[in-house]
């Protein structure tokens, strides 16, 4: 047996010894790296779907301008868009051979401080959220008529609203509206199942209905005497003038940046492309100020837990200083005594940290899904990723320091002081 292996089981046995003191620094450092990784995971994973509110969307299309605050408007129901794009180039888009499909989106109206998204059936069949997931119907179906209405999951439950509930929407959005179309009331067709995204707070009608309901309307104000009835909106042409926005999903994402020429250059109307990946990921760099806190709380809980090893260590050389000293006499040089000391804090460090992966893993693995399910968040187990083996190498290097303390401070303790009795 060579000697650095008899070392590390004599420092194996010797944390043994004093196991039910040690256990607690165990504990220390497996929580420090459970909250550690655990922030870096939610916090990449959070990321993720919070860039993965709206999936597989190659492009979102709208009247030139700004194209945060169209992708705010159209993804999370934020803010408003400053113009709308004309109906016919949302139609020459879907006919455009680099195009595979396209959701044409058209938004301004509410329900009780819930924004109401007009769209077509393209909606349910081609929007995905988080990694590719499509919209699945809790119970219902999607909208056939023109004053059907899908609600999502946050809109039934705040309002209690089921199958068969009649809804009178409002005019305007992102405040109180004094105008009701309350003389075309909704019925409720089908409610999704929640995504943990702005769909869960989203009411979803048809164009038509959206047409609908603004018929006899001018300047966003009813005209006085007007009064359109719904039996009669079928009467009327449905198709709409103006919608926000489209999105687009392409036969081949290599052509997007073309797509994107093409729509600048585009004659007929001003246009602009925007990527909403892109997109979010500058938004996320501006709203990332808590992620940081949590992050720096979370090191220095790490580091009061190395502190509580060194600590430990260094309280319990004053019980071992005849153990310490009875080594030295059977011939153990003082480097010894160091690694000793070293290596019985890289034993309490690895079982700390391999515990804490083990238990943080355990828990994503139970909590995963209903956190997927609940909020949109994939916390999913896994093997640690890049970003968290730098953070467990410098736990483990700030521990090797911290234990190095009481190795240093056992290093200078003389022989004579470890033998002789204290009165």
């Amino acid at each position: 047996m060579s000697h650095f292996s008899y070392l590390m089981r004599l420092a194996a046995k010797s944390a043994w010894n004093r196991r039910f003191t040690l256990f607690l620094i165990v504990f220390s450092i497996c929580l420090s790296t459970i909250l550690l990784l655990g922030i870096e995971r939610v916090r990449v994973q959070v990321k993720e779907g919070f860039t993965q509110s709206v999936s597989g969307v190659d492009l979102i299309v709208g009247a030139r301008g700004n194209g945060l605050q169209l992708v705010l408007y159209t993804v999370f129901r934020m803010g408003g868009a400053t113009n709308n794009m004309r109906y016919e180039s949302a139609e020459r888009l879907a006919e455009n051979p680099m195009v595979a499909w396209t959701i044409p989106i058209s938004l301004g109206d509410s329900h009780r401080n819930f924004p109401v998204l007009a769209t077509n059936r393209h909606y349910f069949e081609h929007f995905r959220y988080g990694s590719g997931q499509p919209l699945r119907f809790k119970t219902g179906e999607p909208f056939s008529d023109v004053f059907d209405v899908v609600i999502g999951d946050d809109v039934a439950r705040a309002l209690g609203y089921t199958i068969g509930s009649r809804i009178v929407l409002s005019h305007g959005s992102g405040g109180i509206s004094l105008t009701e179309h309350a003389d075309k009331p909704f019925v409720v067709t089908g409610i999704l199942e929640r995504t943990g995204t702005p769909v869960d707070r989203t009411l979803h009608i048809g164009l038509d209905g959206m047409q609908a309901i603004h018929l006899g309307w001018e300047g966003g104000t009813p005209v006085r005497g007007l009064q359109i009835l719904p039996e009669q909106v079928k009467k009327f042409n449905l198709a709409p003038q103006s919608i926000t926005a489209v999105m687009v999903g392409l036969k081949k994402r290599s052509q997007v940046f073309a797509l994107q020429r093409e729509l600048m250059q585009d004659k007929e109307e001003a246009l602009m492309g925007v990527l909403p990946g892109v997109a979010l990921d500058e938004l996320w760099s501006m709203v990332n100020v808590g992620e940081k806190a949590l992050f720096a709380v979370s090191c220095l809980v790490a580091l009061a837990g190395l502190a509580g090893l060194a600590s430990s260590i260094l309280a319990g050389l004053g019980e071992r200083r005849r153990e310490l000293a009875i080594l030295r006499s059977v011939g153990a040089r003082p480097h010894e005594i160091v690694l000793l000391l070293l290596f019985e804090g890289m034993i309490l460090l690895a079982s700390g940290m391999l515990a804490g992966i083990a238990l943080l893993n355990l828990a994503f693995a139970l909590a995963g899904p209903l956190a997927e399910r609940q909020w949109g968040i994939p916390l999913s187990a896994g093997w640690p990723g890049a970003g968290e083996w730098l953070l467990l190498g410098g736990i483990f290097v700030v521990g090797l320091f911290a234990s190095l303390i009481p190795a240093v401070r056992a290093y200078r303790m003389s022989l004579s002081d470890g033998l002789t009795a204290r009165m």
